[in-house]
């Protein structure tokens, strides 16, 4: 699973990323900080089984901490967007490539209406960040649409000589964008082209089909940035009316998150990522101007919305929009270990519905060809292949010997 981080330059992507995953990449206030794609590794939590069976896990990724699990997730932050970037402006191009294995997508806006199109600093409140989500919409649809329309003849063509039907063809073209031929069918159906053929398909039809496509195969959520600055809240209010229905948008102050993750690393403070609050615990490691600044960022931004929001874009992310569920495979069912000894050493984040085959090719492409059948570790069950695994499932897999 990989989540791209997207937004115009400036907006704060890279502080995201950082508070996020607690990497350091360089950040700026002027555009284009960022060119190269930039990786890093957050942790979504998840209520741990461990104290349902009264032991101590020792996971082999992530950490547990009081019975919350923290289950990593991959990354990306790539370079600004800016206005006409399908068409190779800026960096584009480049920027569109990289988000080719994206599974969902955190659009990062300047709430504070502080940086035009551009990325460019102007007086706090002049610029619409509605502007910003309506133009990356239409940027990634168009770099979509150019992509299809580089072989639409031949598409066209195979559809109508070989009778192959819409989702086939367009699924050949698009699959190295990550876009499975379920997806492609759903947006075919919700766009009105179900059954068109493809040769009578206009521009229109094009891009509203790509724009719908988009939408199911790379969902995004709004991450309304800079909160704690003048004129984001009304923003913030504007951001949520105008896309209700359509993307959730969630208050942050990235900046603010990284602050404290950094202060609760070194021991100063006693902070978990999501937290609606802190406790400083070496207040002579602080100046006074640092804690003025922890104290207007928990009455402004952590008593106010509920959290800094960087966890929560995340796990929205995660639970909502690819709305994936909790599964703990064991090997032992007794003892909750792998064959090393590890009490709970693994969850695995699965779409819900997956089976207990599917968990099986999750974890080895040759478990699943050997599979048998899976045991319910709570209630001693067996749980046939088709069989759709619960959330929070505690699980072994009964494979027959390798082949040889």
């Amino acid at each position: 699973m990989l989540i791209g981080i997207v937004g115009k330059p400036s907006s704060g992507k890279t502080t995201f990323l950082n508070a996020a995953c607690l990497t350091s990449y360089k950040v700026a206030d002027y555009p284009f900080t960022t060119i190269e794609p930039q990786p890093g590794t957050a942790f979504v939590r998840v209520k741990c089984v461990c104290k349902e069976f009264d032991v101590k896990c020792n996971p082999k990724v992530g950490y547990c901490v009081n019975g919350v699990r923290y289950v990593p997730v991959h990354m990306l932050d790539v370079a600004g967007l800016v206005p006409d970037a399908w068409m190779g402006r800026g960096l584009g191009n480049k920027f569109l490539d990289d988000l080719r294995t994206a599974d969902a997508l955190i659009h990062v806006v300047d709430a504070s209406g502080s940086t035009d199109a551009e990325g460019r600093k102007v007086p706090p409140g002049s610029w619409d960040p509605v502007k910003d989500v309506e133009f990356l919409e239409r940027e990634i649809a168009m770099w979509i649409v150019q992509i299809l329309k580089r072989d639409w003849r031949r598409l066209v063509g195979k559809a109508r000589s070989l009778r192959v039907k819409p989702e086939d063809v367009l699924f050949e073209r698009l699959s190295g964008l990550k876009i499975s031929k379920t997806d492609i069918a759903s947006a075919l159906k919700a766009s009105g082209l179900e059954g068109k053929k493809l040769d009578t398909w206009n521009d229109d039809d094009l891009y509203n089909f790509v724009k719908v496509l988009r939408e199911i195969s790379k969902p995004m959520i709004i991450a309304a940035n800079k909160i704690d600055l003048p004129y984001a809240e009304e923003n913030l209010k504007r951001l949520i009316e105008v896309f209700k229905g359509r993307y959730e948008v969630v208050p942050c102050c990235a900046a603010g998150e990284y602050a404290l993750r950094q202060l609760a690393q070194r021991g100063i403070i006693s902070y978990n990522p999501g937290d609606c609050d802190f406790e400083i615990l070496k207040p002579e490691k602080l100046s006074k101007d640092a804690l003025d600044r922890l104290e207007r960022l928990r009455s402004q931004v952590l008593k106010k919305y509920g959290s800094t929001g960087v966890q929560m874009v995340l796990e929205k992310v995660v639970f909502e929009l690819l709305d994936l569920i909790p599964v703990f495979p064991v090997e032992d069912p007794k003892r909750l270990t792998d064959h090393h000894g590890n009490v709970l050493p693994d969850v695995f984040l699965v779409p819900r519905g997956s089976t207990a085959r599917d968990l099986a090719y999750m974890i080895h492409t040759e478990l699943g060809d050997t599979f048998l059948y899976a045991i319910d570790v709570r209630t001693g069950m067996r749980l046939g292949e088709d069989e759709e695994l619960k959330e929070r499932a505690v699980v072994k897999i009964v494979a027959t010997a390798a082949r040889r």
